[in-house]
């Protein structure tokens, strides 16, 4: 066997190893600066607004029960809606009446001093409520329904006020001659002899009112109320609404029957509303016209 030559081995070669250039390191102050830009390019969780809580707003026939019922804590339903209708009537007497002022305004302060500082604020709340619910409507009896529903009518003496809306139609039926006696004389006097709180009249100063609107004559100018009730605190109740209703007119407290109003009566029981004092009334009343 012929000798062969052995050959040289390759020497496995190692591998170089391949060097990678690690990328500098960041400072740390770098780093805290993209994390908070990140951060700022994030989209802000919105938080959910929290409910506002509104006060809830009564109507006028709730505020007034709401304040009056306060004032029953120490004091009758009665006497609190007695002294009310009292101290109101004669707020809205006072300015003009210069006849009857001095002695309404002792009894107004009479009949406050029976009440505390935090009962005292409380009527002006009353006066306001009233206001607020002839202004919403005009059209309606609300101190009268306010009694009732508060049951202050005295049933022994068969006192129950007549529902709005028959009254309505009763002036309905009644007022059609309005323009005409207004073009014959200058104005019209609607009478009622028991008032009560004066819904039968309010009833009629509407339907006038319509009447006369459409011959573009002002009602406040032409109707003249003269009412009468042996109750005192009704018969306020009607002055009171007739007054801010803003009517002319004249209430008498006395028996209708034995006590009727006539020609240079004595005016000691006799409520006049703010509109009677009007320069048009009171001219007509200097020139004996009403």
């Amino acid at each position: 066997m012929l000798w062969q030559k052995k050959k040289k081995r390759k020497k496995a070669t190692k591998p170089k190893a391949v060097t990678q250039t690690a990328a500098p390191q960041q400072p740390v102050e770098e780093i805290l600066q993209t994390t908070k830009s990140e951060k700022k390019e994030e989209t802000p969780k919105q938080k959910k607004p929290a409910g506002k809580k509104y006060k809830k707003v009564l109507s006028p026939e709730k505020a007034f029960l709401d304040a009056f019922r306060r004032l029953t804590n120490r004091h009758r339903a009665w006497d609190v809606w007695r002294d009310f209708i009292t101290m109101f009537a004669c707020s809205l007497s006072n300015p003009l009446d210069k006849e009857h002022r001095d002695k309404r305004e002792a009894l107004y302060l009479e009949i406050i001093k029976k009440y505390n500082k935090q009962e005292q604020e409380l009527f002006p709340e009353l006066a306001a409520q009233t206001v607020l619910a002839l202004e919403e409507n005009p059209e309606q009896d609300f101190l009268g329904s306010i009694f009732m529903s508060l049951n202050l009518g005295n049933e022994s003496n068969g006192q129950f006020f007549t529902p709005y809306h028959v009254c309505e139609l009763m002036a309905e039926v009644t007022m059609d001659n309005t323009v005409q006696k207004v073009e014959q004389d200058g104005y019209i006097s609607i009478n009622d002899p028991c008032c009560g709180a004066g819904a039968t009249l309010i009833a009629a100063i509407h339907a006038a009112r319509k009447r006369l609107e459409k011959a573009n004559l002002n009602y406040q100018n032409h109707v003249l109320i003269v009412a009468q009730d042996i109750d005192s605190t009704v018969a306020l109740m009607c002055y009171i609404q007739l007054s801010l209703l803003g009517v002319a007119g004249m209430i008498k407290i006395g028996n209708s029957l034995t006590e009727p109003i006539i020609n240079n009566d004595s005016t000691e029981n006799y409520w006049f509303t703010p509109m009677y004092f009007s320069p048009i009334w009171t001219t007509r009343r200097l020139f004996g016209r009403c």
